[in-house]
């Protein structure tokens, strides 16, 4: 299978989240949490008073730690940061969009979606089908 990303098999791996309070301590109370040695965390809680950088800030440590599966990021916070997401194109962790409480999902912006859509339609015209 050329041309096919080999992603690592560990034994163990973390959910990242970025997304607002009640969102987070909804993953926290499901036990996504980790705090570790060096009490770094993996999550993010957003609100009135966080910055664009340090949202930029914690999606780059997340994307480029080892223990990180997946990045869970609100969709209204993704919004925020949407350069930084739709440039991001390593298959671990992997990037998922979700709604929160006050910002409902909008499919128009998800960049996951919107790839899965061009492969489907470059697939298609090379296949002939549509």
């Amino acid at each position: 299978m050329a041309g096919r990303v080999q992603i690592p098999s560990r034994s163990s791996a973390l959910i990242a989240m970025i997304a607002d309070e009640d969102t987070v301590v909804g993953f926290l109370l499901a036990g996504v949490g980790n705090v570790d040695l060096r009490r770094k965390t993996n999550y993010l809680i957003v609100d009135s008073k966080t910055t664009v950088k340090q949202i930029e800030d914690a999606f780059k440590e997340f994307t480029t730690r080892e223990d990180i599966a997946i990045v869970l990021i609100s969709q209204y916070v993704a919004n925020m940061i949407r350069f930084l997401v739709d440039s991001y194109n390593k298959p671990v962790p992997a990037i998922l969009e979700i709604p929160s409480k006050d910002h409902p999902y909008d499919p128009a912006h998800d960049s996951v979606l919107s790839r899965v859509k061009y492969l489907f339609s470059a697939e298609s015209v090379a296949s002939g089908r549509r």
